[in-house]
């Protein structure tokens, strides 16, 4: 990371979100770590702003009725023109944290939204005009979907063009922020239309990967079924039983059509990474690092998509992550990505040479 000098915030509540990244997300803190500043703590405190949402909405002890209220009191804090005070929403959630000892990084960070949200409030206001309107529509997009099944007790997506829905508020979102923040100064009118009209793509790209690699877990964990039930329907696979051992078959047929449906945003993603401009701290590496990691799930998820449906879980291995990690920061370009994207899913990238 660059030793420029950080936004001027708090350097102790600064230094605490960026260790935060680090619990509740390996993979995007792998992102934060490089960045240069002061695109890293931006990019930080716009990730924690969002994983608040993502960890009430995730919460299968809470009621969904709960879940709605909580998710709406946290959209009115970051309203700016609501005076709801983010220790209003954490006196509103704390019934529902876990005890010292079952205290998850994910959940010490709802604890701490306030400590989070004064943070952010201290970024330049730019940054926080960039950040607000996808974070707010985010969190209001898990609420309507929250209530929308409320009497199911989890998600239950329906068809194809619901998933694409709700991988747009869980991550397209996101993509836009992202793009708020880097186009905040004078980009050419071509450049940033480009960069708008695949910045959802890419947020898709990683939701779709996470969703097909994850299913034994969002089910068990916290009752939740993103395949479709239309596809699941047409391979003769109840939505409730889709872990169960006697349809492995056909519910692996619709994790490999999901994470299909994943790779057809393969293309725009790649163009934004061909586009986004590399200033203010933005560094391709930071993008192109979980970009060429979904490849190599997507590979992963293709050879053995049952995989997915079990404890085992689909994931590509610790060297391949380091040998990824390792091209990017050291120098790899964006005339690059097409090579490297295309020998990532041949094989695990360590093999390669």
């Amino acid at each position: 990371m660059s030793q420029q000098e950080r936004p001027r915030v708090d350097h102790a509540d600064l230094q605490w979100c960026h260790e935060s990244v680090q619990g509740v997300s390996r993979t995007f803190a792998l992102t934060v770590d490089v960045l240069d500043e002061p695109m890293s703590s931006y990019i930080c405190l716009g990730y924690l702003v969002c994983r608040i949402a993502d960890t009430v909405e995730d919460a299968s002890h809470i009621p969904p009725g709960d879940q709605t209220e909580l998710l709406r009191t946290y959209d009115a804090v970051l309203d700016p023109d609501d005076g709801t005070s983010a220790e209003a929403f954490a006196a509103d959630v704390e019934h529902y944290l876990p005890d010292d000892e079952e205290m998850t990084e994910d959940w010490a960070v709802v604890r701490d939204s306030p400590r989070v949200l004064r943070t952010f409030q201290s970024l330049p206001e730019d940054v926080q005009r960039a950040v607000v309107p996808p974070a707010r529509e985010l969190v209001q997009g898990m609420a309507e979907f929250v209530e929308r099944y409320e009497d199911e007790g989890g998600l239950r997506i329906q068809t194809g063009s619901e998933l694409e829905e709700y991988c747009y508020y869980a991550a397209g979102t996101v993509g836009n922020l992202i793009t708020n923040l880097v186009t905040r100064h004078d980009v050419a009118a071509d450049r940033r239309r480009r960069l708008y009209d695949t910045a959802e793509e890419f947020g898709l790209l990683l939701q779709l990967v996470n969703i097909s690699k994850d299913v034994y877990d969002d089910y068990t964990a916290e009752d939740n079924v993103y395949l479709p039930a239309e596809w699941l329907r047409e391979a003769g696979v109840p939505q409730e039983e889709i872990v169960d051992d006697e349809h492995e078959a056909s519910a692996a047929s619709v994790v490999k059509r999901t994470a299909e449906y994943a790779g057809s945003f393969l293309d725009d993603a790649q163009t934004y990474l061909e586009t986004v401009p590399l200033r203010d701290g933005n560094t391709l590496e930071a993008w192109a690092i979980p970009f060429l990691l979904a490849v190599g799930t997507l590979r992963e998820l293709l050879s053995r998509p049952e995989d997915a449906l079990s404890s085992t879980g689909v994931k590509i291995s610790r060297e391949e992550v380091l040998a990824v990690v390792t091209e990017m920061s050291n120098g790899a370009s964006r005339e690059a990505l097409d090579d490297l994207r295309r020998e990532i899913a041949a094989e695990p990238y360590h093999r390669t040479g």
